[in-house]
C-alpha cells in the first residue's frame, strides 16, 4: 500500500468519519450537523523517538511518511527493538456496520425519532425546562504498518440524550434519560421507558431528604459500580502511569490479593457497545483482560510502549481520540464481573444501608470520589425512601477489600454523549458497568 521508509518502524492510520448532531432546545431545533470527512494519522519510530503527522489529505500520506523519516535517525536493527517487537503483523478485516449503517439512514427519520417524544416532557407539568439531543457516529478505519500489518474494520454509535430541569415549589432536580445503541434501528424500543424513568424523577424530586452522614453499607448499581471499576480502578491500571514511577509499580504488583475471591475486574474491547474496538490504534487484536481476578492484581492496561518497559504483552489498548492524535493507554469496556448471587439475595444482606441509582459523576485514582444522583435508604433488604447525596468516596485499595458481595446479572452500558477523558483526549467513547455490588463501611456525604 505504501513504501514504509527502510530503517524505521511507521505506520499509518486513515478514518473515514460520518456523524449526526441534532440539538433541541425546549423544542426549538438549535444546531443540526451532519458531517463526513477523512483524514489519516502517520507515526515513524527510529528506535529512540517516535514522529508523527496528522493530515486531511490522504494523498500526501507517502510525502509525509518520507519527509517524517528525513528527521530520524536510521536504525537498521529497528526490528529488534522491544518496541518494534511487541506491534503485531495481522492482515484481517472487520466490517461489520456496512449492513445498518447510520450514514444510509435518512436525516428526516431522525429528527422523527426525537421529535416525537417532544410532548413527554413538555406536557409534564414538573418539568421547567427541557433539551434533547440525537447523536449519531460511524467510522471506518484502515490501519497499514511496516511490519507488515493491513487492518480494516468500523465502529459505530447511535443515541438520544434527554436532559431536564424538575421544579415542585422550593425543589429543583436535574437529571438526563441517555440510550446508545450499536445500530439507529435498535433506538426505538429503549425510548419506550421515558415515561416510566420520568415517573420516577419525579417521586424522587418530591419525597427525597438529605442523608445523615457516615459510614453505610452500600449497594452499587451496575452504573455506579462501573463508574467505580473505570474512574477509580480502571484508570490506575493504565500502565503509562507507571512508566517511572517506582511507588506506582510496587503498589501495583502483581500477584498482591487485594479483594474478595469472589472478585473480578476486566477490560474488554470485543463486546459491543460504546467500548468495542476489534483492534486498537496500534493495529493489536482487542482482548479480554483481567486486571482483578478472584481478588488478586492480575494484569494491566498497555500498548507497546509500556509492554515494552514493563516486559509484558500488548493488550490491545493503544486507543486514541481520532487521526489528529496519537494512541496512548486507554480503556475499553471496563466491568466487575458478576457472583453467585441474587439481585434479592444480595439486597437481603442489608438491613440498614443505602442503594446508590444513578450518579451524575465520578473521578479517582488511589482515592475516589463519585457524585451520586438518585438514591435511596435500604431497609431489611428492601429499597425504601429516597435521600440526597453529595458524594461517597474513600480509598481504591480499602474499598475493594469491603466488597461483600455481587450479584450475578452484569450489565455493560454504552453512551451516546461523554465519554473518557485522559490528557487532551476527550471524550473517547468507553462501556463501563457490572453487577449490583455491596460495599460495607462506604462514606456518605
Amino acid at each position: 500500500m505504501y513504501n514504509f521508509p527502510k530503517g524505521f518502524y511507521s505506520d499509518v492510520r486513515i478514518e473515514d468519519v460520518f456523524n449526526t448532531l441534532l440539538v433541541y432546545n425546549m423544542g426549538n431545533l438549535e444546531q443540526q450537523r451532519v458531517r463526513e470527512h477523512k483524514g489519516a494519522f502517520i507515526r515513524l519510530f527510529d528506535g529512540k523517538r517516535w514522529y508523527y503527522a496528522s493530515l486531511t489529505d490522504v494523498n500526501d500520506i507517502q510525502n509525509k511518511l518520507d519527509h517524517l523519516a528525513s528527521m530520524a535517525c536510521f536504525n537498521d536493527n529497528i526490528l529488534r527493538d522491544p518496541v518494534v517487537q511487541k506491534l503485531p503483523k495481522t492482515k484481517d478485516k472487520k466490517l461489520i456496520f456496512q449492513d445498518g449503517s447510520v450514514r444510509d439512514i435518512p436525516l428526516s427519520e431522525k429528527k422523527e425519532l426525537i421529535e416525537t417524544r417532544f410532548s413527554l416532557l413538555s406536557d409534564r407539568p414538573s418539568i421547567s425546562y427541557w433539551r434533547v439531543m440525537y447523536i449519531d457516529r460511524n467510522v471506518k478505519k484502515e490501519f497499514y504498518s511496516s511490519k507488515g500489518s493491513e487492518l480494516s474494520f468500523d465502529i459505530q454509535k447511535a443515541g438520544t440524550h434527554f436532559s431536564f430541569k424538575m421544579t415542585d415549589g422550593d425543589r429543583t432536580f436535574q437529571e438526563s434519560i441517555q440510550s446508545s445503541r450499536d445500530y439507529f434501528s435498535e433506538l426505538e424500543e429503549t425510548l419506550s421507558s421515558i415515561p416510566e424513568d420520568l415517573d420516577i424523577n419525579e417521586r424522587f424530586m418530591k419525597n427525597s431528604s438529605p442523608i445523615t452522614p457516615g459510614k453505610y453499607q452500600v449497594i452499587l448499581s451496575p452504573k455506579a459500580a462501573g463508574v467505580f471499576a473505570h474512574e477509580s480502578f480502571g484508570h490506575k491500571s493504565e500502565a503509562d502511569f507507571m512508566l517511572g514511577d517506582e511507588t506506582m509499580k510496587n503498589e501495583w504488583a502483581l500477584g498482591k490479593k487485594i479483594g474478595p475471591e469472589f472478585l473480578s475486574i476486566v477490560d474488554d474491547g470485543t463486546i459491543s457497545g460504546s467500548g468495542y474496538t476489534p483492534w486498537d490504534d496500534e493495529g493489536t487484536p482487542a482482548q479480554k483482560t483481567f486486571l482483578i481476578k478472584d481478588g488478586v492484581l492480575a494484569g494491566r492496561l498497555h500498548n507497546s510502549v509500556t509492554a515494552a518497559y514493563l516486559e509484558e504483552d500488548p493488550t490491545g489498548n493503544g486507543r486514541s481520540l481520532g487521526f489528529e492524535y496519537d494512541p496512548i493507554v486507554r480503556m475499553t469496556s471496563t466491568y466487575i464481573e458478576g457472583g453467585k448471587l441474587s439481585k434479592e439475595e444480595l439486597f437481603n444482606l442489608v438491613d440498614d444501608g443505602i442503594f446508590i441509582d444513578s450518579i451524575k459523576h465520578g473521578s479517582g485514582m488511589s482515592t475516589f470520589t463519585i457524585a451520586p444522583s438518585r438514591a435511596y435508604l435500604i431497609k431489611d433488604g428492601k429499597i425504601s425512601d429516597p435521600v440526597n447525596i453529595s458524594v461517597i468516596s474513600g480509598n481504591v485499595f480499602s474499598t475493594l477489600g469491603k466488597i461483600k458481595g455481587v450479584s450475578n446479572e452484569v450489565t455493560v452500558l454504552s453512551f451516546v454523549l461523554g465519554g473518557c477523558g485522559k490528557f487532551e483526549q476527550y471524550p473517547l467513547d468507553v462501556g463501563l458497568g457490572g453487577p449490583y455490588v455491596l460495599v460495607d463501611d462506604m462514606n456518605v456525604q
